[in-house]
């Protein structure tokens, strides 16, 4: 409607300056670059939305944007946001989904990235992709939505998005990806679909990361988008059992020590483990799916929990295990680093690889400080 009232606006003013002006009943000409001055008028008047790379966001939208980023402005320096109902959210989670475009020419302007020329994540993505793809390995990119873009009521009860996306400029982040050929998957329309499911939300209320539900929807997206190329591996047999456990959530130590203390917090997980011995999963160097990334990658395999993370449950979908470069910090470079490394060590390791999944918060477009270098994948 915004957009509808400009335009009425501009149409306005050009009939104005078009027609000649009347004075006493006598026309009056304009002067000649009267008409200058109007489409100066018209170039500042028309507002972001009317660019040709940029998103028209609805009104529930646009508020819930400049909501987020009014309580990011009152949070201050503080690392965690209180929500409603006992739920908690990392600032920059918040901060991401209210900068806007973060790509292309927009990049920079918002990211964190140390160094301005690593801002844009599309040409250290696009590089990934075409250096794996000469290798005859797929890539499939599997960002983490962030929790407000799946509960938004939870961070801003009173804001009714209408059934709309909560992240709009991720959405169309994505649709520039896979015009480059980028095979992404949007864990998003899953994610909203079962979040009020049996077994509990799909992210933590007092941590950073998804619930043993959420990575659980992770895995099984995974092999719907994999099975087929990968359905010659040989198969093993695994057990699953769900439990309830109790976790302290990250967000209570990142909220500092002046910060309310956090209750512990119960989770429903999925247990993984060979159906014959018990053992637990255990990564295969030698598997042709690499699962890299971020600590969505290990959480409930390394930490929280045990035999219950991403591998545990990708292992269990497809029926072998995958292999694992997983890195407490940014998902981003890092990862990267480490897989060039691991293939720097190994000549042989990357030819024995078909497919990479490359998991991450999606918060790390912006929010990364080192930003998107491009990494060679190998000598």
């Amino acid at each position: 409607m915004k957009s509808i009232r400009i335009l009425a606006g501009i149409r306005g003013v050009w009939r104005a300056v078009s027609l000649p002006a009347r004075t006493a009943g006598k026309a009056v000409s304009l002067p000649r670059n009267c008409c200058v001055y109007v489409a100066i008028f018209i170039s500042l008047s028309i507002p972001k939305v009317f660019a040709s790379d940029s998103i028209p966001l609805s009104n529930s939208q646009q508020k819930f944007i400049d909501e987020l980023a009014a309580k990011l402005r009152s949070a201050g320096s503080k690392a965690v946001i209180p929500g409603a109902d006992g739920w908690f959210f990392l600032s920059s989670d918040i901060r991401f989904l209210s900068v806007g475009e973060f790509w292309g020419a927009d990049a920079a302007k918002v990211s964190r990235a140390h160094k301005p020329e690593s801002a844009d994540p599309i040409p250290a993505i696009v590089d990934f992709h075409d250096q794996l793809k000469r290798r005859g390995i797929d890539l499939l990119l599997m960002p983490v939505p962030p929790k407000a873009a799946i509960y938004p009521e939870k961070i801003l009860p009173d804001v009714d998005l209408h059934g709309e996306t909560a992240a709009p400029y991720l959405a169309r982040f994505y649709d520039e990806l896979r015009k480059r050929e980028i095979d992404v998957v949007d864990l998003s329309p899953v994610f909203l679909q079962n979040r009020a499911n049996e077994h509990g939300p799909v992210f933590c209320k007092t941590d950073t990361h998804w619930s043993g539900f959420g990575c659980v929807l992770a895995a099984q997206t995974i092999k719907d988008k994999i099975h087929e190329k990968l359905a010659s591996q040989p198969q093993k047999n695994y057990a699953a059992e769900w439990k309830q456990v109790t976790i302290k959530g990250d967000l209570g130590d990142l909220a500092g020590p002046d910060a309310k203390k956090l209750e512990a917090e119960n989770i429903v997980i999925r247990t993984i483990s060979d159906k014959e011995t018990g053992a637990a999963v255990t990564p295969d160097p030698n598997s042709p799916l690499l699962v890299i990334g971020d600590s969505h990658t290990l959480v409930f395999h390394d930490f929280l929990a045990e035999k219950s993370g991403l591998l545990d449950q990708v292992a269990y979908e497809i029926g072998f295990a995958p292999d694992l470069i997983g890195t407490r910090g940014s998902g981003a470079t890092s990862v990267r680093v480490s897989l060039y490394r691991r293939a720097k060590k190994d000549p042989e390791y990357l030819a024995k690889k078909k497919m990479i999944v490359w998991c991450f918060a999606a918060r790390e477009f912006t929010e990364s400080d080192q930003g998107w270098d491009k990494v060679p994948v190998g000598q």
